[in-house]
């Protein structure tokens, strides 16, 4: 650490945050006034953060090519977003994707759909904490994790508490050209230290490698594995409020698919930067007292890129780790306005204190991720993703598909089967590993099937009534 590095970074850090403050006083929040390049940050902001950097880089350390899977399955659920999701979203009438469920099926189908998805974004956002602090522990190695933790979790609080989905917008095109830099910038610097590409194929070759892993393969973890992550993450960009409220937040149809366009071909490189840097830290392990797979991007920028450069590198990485837990946690408190409140209470039916109480949701969603952030969690960050994301897809991609495109076919007490027990075998498969495969195939295997039953079900009573 020295003063050029220290100033980067701290430059950094009040840009984004003081964009983000002014860019939200701009707009009212929930108008759909977006631009398309607008709708592409507040999609990007969130979706490329801790997972696709640090994350990435922490996974390429130890399997290689198959850390690729969050970036590149990002692209691909935003191409499916915009090509097949973007306009039945924006046509619904509804706020959120819960409430096209609840729309469809009942409050009941609703509010269970509503605590289940919030909580499958919660742990994603402890993802984020953890990721952060990999970034705190380089600027600060002697912090200690839960001040670490704690200040990662104001900055999330400053950015969208003050932002909005305006802000996160505004920040998310500064932060997607900043990390454009900052991942191509780490590529082409490890590139040019081991000499091009073809000696970088003969290290990577030559990492010490008892387990036999695949390094340059998709599926070093297994093809059951890395294509239920591909899969969770799919299902969950498409079921997560987040990316669904950048869509809706277009001023036009044109803008909220372009937005999700723009993003499917922005997000996957990214993650090719991570992977050649973790790759490398692998391979020179011995070079870097201290580094382990969590801290191998971190490392590896302060040690290979001038100190100023390395600063807005580092702030960069911290604020796109900031922005997907903020965004994250608007999504939570989105649906909990919307899809609980609303349903309990008419109190908060003014949009000033909806907007207040959305606030206070935000902190209290933060602190709670706060006490859960600490502790042997640190080495797990993309997992954690990963199951995040496999949760919300459990609960939310078969019954959405049913409100969108099979309304009024589907018994909602089937639905509210699918809703409860999807996301409950996702997790006990997860945790006994019976089968070979990632266990959201069997979560929405379930739920495919609790629905094609309602449906059938649906169309018996419908062909009684009618007789």
């Amino acid at each position: 650490m020295d003063i050029w590095l220290i100033t980067g970074l701290v430059v950094m850090l009040v840009v984004i945050v003081g964009l983000s403050i002014w860019s939200g006083t701009k707009a009212k929040q929930g108008e759909r006034s977006n631009s398309m390049p607008v709708v592409a940050g507040v999609i990007i902001g969130t979706l490329v953060g801790g997972s696709s950097t640090v994350g990435t880089a922490q996974l390429a350390y130890t399997y290689g090519m198959s850390a690729w899977w969050f970036t590149l399955g990002g692209g691909i659920s935003c191409l499916i977003l915009a090509l097949v999701y973007a306009i039945p979203l924006r046509r619904s009438g509804c706020t959120t994707l819960v409430g096209m469920i609840r729309k469809e099926f009942g409050s009941q189908v609703g509010i269970a759909a509503s605590v289940l998805s919030a909580v499958g974004t919660f742990i994603n956002i402890i993802s984020q904490l953890i990721s952060a602090t990999a970034v705190v522990a380089v600027i600060a190695p002697n912090l200690g994790i839960v001040p670490a933790v704690l200040f990662s979790a104001l900055f999330m609080v400053l950015y969208v508490v003050f932002g909005g989905t305006k802000g996160a917008g505004m920040v998310g095109i500064v932060k997607t050209i900043l990390l454009y830099v900052a991942m191509m910038g780490c590529g082409v610097i490890v590139l040019q230290l081991v000499g091009g590409v073809n000696p970088f194929v003969e290290m990577v070759h030559g990492i010490d490698n008892p387990e036999g892993i695949q390094f340059f393969s998709l599926f070093a973890r297994g093809v059951g594995t890395d294509a239920g992550a591909c899969l969770s993450l799919v299902l969950g960009v498409l079921t997560t409020q987040t990316y669904a409220q950048g869509v809706l937040s277009g001023r036009s149809d044109q803008a909220g698919r372009g937005g999700a366009l723009i993003s499917a071909f922005l997000i996957p490189p990214i993650g090719i930067g991570g992977i050649l840097v973790g790759l490398y830290m692998r391979a020179n392990a011995a070079l870097y007292p201290g580094v382990t797979a969590k801290t191998a991007l971190t490392t590896f920028v302060t040690a290979h890129v001038p100190s100023l450069l390395a600063g807005v590198i580092l702030g960069t990485l911290f604020i796109a780790v900031v922005g997907t837990g903020a965004g994250l946690a608007l999504g939570i408190s989105t649906i909990i306005n919307n899809d609980i409140v609303k349903n309990v209470t008419h109190k908060f039916d003014d949009p000033k204190k909806a907007a207040r109480l959305s606030k206070l949701w935000i902190v209290l969603v933060l602190i709670g991720a706060c006490c859960l952030s600490t502790g042997s969690l640190g080495d797990t960050i993309l997992q954690f993703a990963f199951m995040s994301m496999g949760l919300r897809g459990a609960v939310v991609f078969v019954p959405l598909l049913c409100a969108l495109w099979l309304p009024g076919r589907v018994d909602p007490r089937f639905c509210l089967c699918s809703v409860i027990v999807s996301p409950i075998l996702v997790l006990i498969f997860g945790i006994i590993e019976v089968f070979p495969f990632d266990s959201l195939f069997v979560g929405v295997l379930f739920s495919l099937l609790v629905c094609a039953a309602g449906a059938v079900h649906g169309t018996t009573k419908s062909r009684e009534r009618r007789n």
